[in-house]
C-alpha cells in the first residue's frame, strides 16, 4: 500500500524569536553606575511626637534625623544592600528622583548608615523602627 505525501513529510522549520529577558515590575529599566542606591522613602517628612502632636517637616530648620528606606534598585558596586533590604540615611545625603511618577531618593553607598535585611512574614513590625 502506497503512504501519503503528506504523512511521512518534514514539516517546515519555523523560524524562532531570539528570547528576552523579562523585567520585574519594580525594575523600570534603569541600571545604576558604580555605588549607587534608589531608596523608596515611606515618610514624607512629618513626624508625630510622643504625645501624638503632628510635627511637619518644616519645623526643623536642618533635619538631623536618619531616616529608614526601602531599596528598590542598586548600582553595581553596591556591596552592603541588596534589593527589598531597608537602609539608614540622612534624608540630606541624597538626591530626590522621580521615577514613573513616584519620588524616590537616589544615594551614595557611603550615605548608608545601616542595613536591615527585609522582614520576615512572621515578624508584626519593621527592624529599627524603635533606634
Amino acid at each position: 500500500m502506497p503512504r501519503a505525501a503528506s504523512e511521512g513529510a518534514a514539516k517546515p522549520a519555523t523560524p524562532r524569536k531570539p528570547r528576552t529577558k523579562k523585567r520585574p515590575a519594580h525594575d523600570p529599566g534603569i541600571r545604576l553606575t558604580g555605588d549607587r542606591l534608589v531608596v523608596r522613602s515611606a515618610e514624607n517628612g512629618e513626624r508625630k511626637s510622643t504625645g501624638g502632636l503632628l510635627i511637619p517637616a518644616t519645623a526643623m530648620p536642618a533635619p538631623k534625623r536618619l531616616s529608614w528606606a526601602d531599596v528598590t534598585l542598586v548600582g553595581p558596586d553596591v556591596r552592603v544592600a541588596k534589593a527589598g533590604d531597608r537602609v539608614l540615611f540622612l534624608p540630606s545625603a541624597g538626591l530626590e528622583v522621580e521615577l514613573e511618577g513616584e519620588d524616590l531618593v537616589l544615594l551614595r553607598e557611603r550615605d548608608v548608615q545601616a542595613v536591615a535585611e527585609a522582614p520576615a512574614a512572621k515578624r508584626d513590625r519593621a527592624p529599627g523602627q524603635y533606634l
